[in-house]
Order: C-alpha cells, then sequence, then structure tokens
C-alpha cells in the first residue's frame, strides 16, 4: 500500500485494531525491562529487512518509537508499536504527531503476546530470549507467508535465519557490556507438509503425479511418485512462499509459487506445472 494513499481508511484500520479491552492491558507475561536498540542500530535493522513504501512495520517492544519513527520517516513505510508503559505510548505518538506521520503509524499500549499481528509485512523486536522463542508459535499461526522477522541479539531456536549480521557498536556497551550486535533476518515460510496431485510437464510425466513433502520450518524434503516409482527431491529450497527443487538423475529445477492448497510454477522457468494439496 502506498503510504500516500493511506488516508481515511488506513486511518479507520488503525484506529480499530488499537481498541482493547481492560484484560489486553495486563500483560500476560514479563517481557523484561525497556531496553532500547541503539539509533545506531535501528537503521541497520531496517536495511536488512529491506523496508520499503509496501511495508507495514510492526514492533512488538516499541519503547520510545524509534523503529516505527524511522521505518515511517526514511523508509516511507507504515505501521504500528505495541509497549505496555503508558509514558513511553505517549511520548511515542507525540513524537509522531511531531514529525508529521501521525497518519501512518500508531504506538499502542497492549500486550504484545494479545496483539494482532497479521498485517506486518516486517516484524521488528528486541525481546529477552525466552520472550522472543515464545512468541514462535504467534509468528508461523498469524504471519503471512514471506513476512520478514527482524530480531536483534536473540535468535529464534530452530528456525534457520535468511542472514545475519554481527556488528562492533560502542552504543552496546552502556547496555549489554560488550559492544557486539547481532542482526538476525527470518523469512516466514509456507505450509507444504503433505501429499499433492501433481500435474508435471508432458516431458517428466503425462499422467498426475504424486509430490510428498515433510517440512520443518523452512526444511523441507521429499520426493515425487513418477510411474509407480518414487524419485527423491534434491536441494529443495523454501523461502516464504517460494518453492524450488530439482529430481534426482534428471536435469531442470521445479520453481513455484504457494497459495494456500495450490502450487503453481515453472519448469526452469518455461514449462508450467501445478499441484494441489490432497485432502
Amino acid at each position: 500500500m502506498n503510504p500516500r494513499s493511506f488516508g481515511f481508511l488506513g486511518l479507520f484500520f488503525l484506529a480499530a485494531i488499537f481498541k482493547s479491552d481492560a484484560a489486553d492491558l495486563e500483560p500476560s507475561k514479563d517481557a523484561g525491562p525497556y531496553v532500547p536498540s541503539p539509533q545506531s542500530v535501528v537503521a541497520d535493522m531496517l536495511k536488512v529487512a529491506e523496508v520499503g513504501p509496501s511495508d507495514f512495520v510492526i514492533d512488538l517492544g516499541s519503547g520510545d518509537g524509534r523503529i516505527v519513527l524511522t521505518a515511517a520517516k526514511v523508509f516511507g513505510a507504515q505501521g504500528f508499536g505495541v509497549e505496555i508503559k503508558d509514558e513511553l505510548v505517549r511520548k511515542s505518538n507525540e513524537a509522531a504527531r511531531n514529525e508529521g506521520l501521525a497518519d501512518r503509524v500508531k504506538f499502542i499500549k497492549r500486550d504484545l503476546f494479545k496483539t494482532d499481528i497479521s498485517q506486518a509485512t516486517v516484524l521488528t523486536m528486541y525481546l529477552l530470549p525466552d520472550t522472543v522463542n515464545l512468541l514462535k508459535d504467534k509468528f508461523l499461526a498469524e504471519l503471512k507467508p514471506g513476512t520478514r522477522i527482524i530480531s536483534h541479539d536473540y535468535p529464534l531456536t530452530g528456525w534457520i535465519p535468511e542472514k545475519y549480521v554481527q556488528m562492533d557498536l560502542e552504543d552496546k556497551v552502556q547496555i549489554s557490556g560488550v559492544t557486539t550486535t547481532l542482526i538476525y533476518l527470518y523469512i516466514v515460510p509456507a505450509k507444504v507438509a503433505g501429499k499433492w496431485e501433481a500435474h508435471m510437464p508432458p516431458a517428466i510425466s503425462k499422467q498426475p503425479a504424486t509430490l510428498s513433502l515433510k517440512q520443518q520450518l523452512t526444511r523441507v524434503s521429499g520426493s515425487v511418485r513418477l510411474d509407480g516409482k518414487d524419485v527423491p527431491l534434491e536441494e529443495v529450497k523454501l523461502r516464504g512462499d517460494k518453492l524450488s527443487f530439482r529430481l534426482s538423475g534428471r536435469k531442470g529445477e521445479f520453481s513455484g509459487t504457494v497459495k494456500g492448497g495450490a502450487i503453481d510454477g515453472m519448469l526452469d522457468g518455461k514449462t508450467p506445472w501445478n499441484a494441489t494439496l490432497g485432502g
């Protein structure tokens, strides 16, 4: 969505998602003390995520709002921040008004575990390790495939980062006692596990084939049954909703886009193929 076209509908949407009942204001878990990401690393976090004008950024534990404000002011994005401390929420919204960004960003007081994050195309956080990992199931349940997750300093256990950046910043000494700063980028994967009825290019098979996929987050393996024989998949890659693989002993790369229970793709970018998830 272009931020310039955000307008009334965007403001209506923001107003709707920021309504909360009293229960939302009591955190279900203490996410730890307020420790801001140094301003010197904020832009780097957003650059690693390749944030742009079409993005909606959600920052969990937004503090003084610096990440969402920078995403809007420097990178043209929209978004909101979630924070439990009244004073920080007030100051963040005041900063948004003062910088002329209040039509594109907002800050709310809410328990981050109870916040609807499904609108995000980019999600950022600087939270304690146990909090980060308690959020993993929420990320898989609510975030769309392809959503970029940026975690400052602490990884998502069991997830393979798409990108990992390590740098030394003097600003971190007063926070952690060391200069080391880590930035992890993750891409939310589509769900592909199961048996798919695949219609392959005629050169591969003129009959429907069975594509069997096993999945552990971004790790995918499997085989395709062709003419009564199981052919293993090789070089299987899943990045968001993009799946690619090769058939053992055969030339050519299959690539495709996963959309719910369907995959539409091409063999070597030339010949179409598709698959439908079985019941």
